[in-house]
């Protein structure tokens, strides 16, 4: 038995891949390990590339998008290691961030997640890891207390405001770019739950951990760089996406939360979003800036979902 098994899920984000994969194997030493990169149907040449520079990968091509939480699940069934590690195409693993997080769970049996810490730069850190989600914490998000009162321990708590990502802490949820995940925690809790095509699939895998008894912890003895944010992963489909994180939202709250959070959170998100239409169209015929167009779109394909269970978007 292996170490740590890496899974990658790749969607149309060939370079990033590539240099992600370098990064791996680069920086990844004194440790048994295998790469497990799932293509999600790319046509950037993703696929092609991974046989011609990195032939030791194991490569699973799907011929149709299936989604993160499916991709993923594909390569937790193959693998083979003590721990899995799922990895964003978007990151470049630096300082020995996978085997430094592994022997920190190894010195913690009753942790089943660990995340490490993350880099938009060489000096920025990002605010990783989150509450989970609640009706309190939606109606805090979206009556802009968070924003107001970014370092209060309550109105700040959806993430954690107050902290700087510089110590050691449980968490509720491990931000998905970098979960690395014990073996035997999976065999208990279950893999990725596929309705989730994208978005808060790791929330409801964190959820799930959580009533197991399973510790979810977040380490800066790790670190990665999250290129850009992470934000080109979705900028070839920025409505649908758009849409899709409401979709996975309300998945959570229904099956994790009950009828009545299911039914308060689609009517906040319904005004939200009708309110946000209007702002946007109205700004759009003002200034025809390319934002106030994209916001439009973005906040109409939402109402349309909310209200009529539609799913539009490109």
């Amino acid at each position: 038995m292996k170490d740590i098994s890496i899974i990658i899920v790749n969607w149309n984000t060939c370079d990033y891949l590539r240099d992600c994969l370098q990064s791996v194997y680069e920086q990844t030493k004194d440790i048994c390990f295998e790469v497990i990169v799932i293509d999600n149907a790319s046509t950037d040449g993703s696929a092609t590339m991974v046989k011609e520079k990195f032939p030791q990968t194991i490569l699973l091509e799907n011929s149709e998008n299936r989604g993160f939480a499916a991709a993923n699940n594909q390569g937790m069934v193959i693998a083979d290691g003590r721990y899995v590690l799922l990895l964003n195409p978007d990151t470049i693993v630096v300082d020995r961030a996978i085997k430094k997080t592994m022997d920190f769970a190894d010195l913690h049996p009753d942790v089943g997640m660990v995340g490490c810490q993350v880099l938009e730069n060489e000096t920025k850190i990002q605010r990783t890891c989150f509450a989970f989600p609640s009706l309190c914490n939606l109606i805090l998000q979206k009556a802009g207390l968070r924003r107001l009162f970014p370092r209060s321990c309550f109105f700040g708590r959806v993430n954690m405001g107050w902290w700087d990502r510089k110590t050691e802490r449980d968490v509720d949820v491990v931000s998905g770019m970098f979960m690395l995940v014990r073996h035997e925690a999976i065999e208990q809790v279950g893999l990725m739950d596929e309705d989730y095509f994208v978005y808060a699939e790791e929330t409801d895998w964190c959820f799930r951990f959580w009533q197991a008894g399973w510790r979810r912890v977040f380490t800066p003895a790790g670190r990665i760089i999250h290129r850009d944010g992470g934000n080109k992963s979705t900028d070839n489909a920025r409505v649908k996406m758009y849409v899709q994180l409401q979709k996975s939202m309300m998945i959570f709250y229904r099956k994790n939360r009950g009828l009545f959070t299911w039914m308060i959170a689609k009517i906040i998100y319904s005004v939200e979003m009708l309110a946000r239409t209007v702002f946007w169209k109205m700004v759009s015929l003002i200034q025809n800036k390319d934002r106030a167009r994209l916001e439009t779109q973005q906040s109409l394909a939402a109402l349309k979902f909310h209200l009529f269970g539609i799913e539009s978007g490109e």
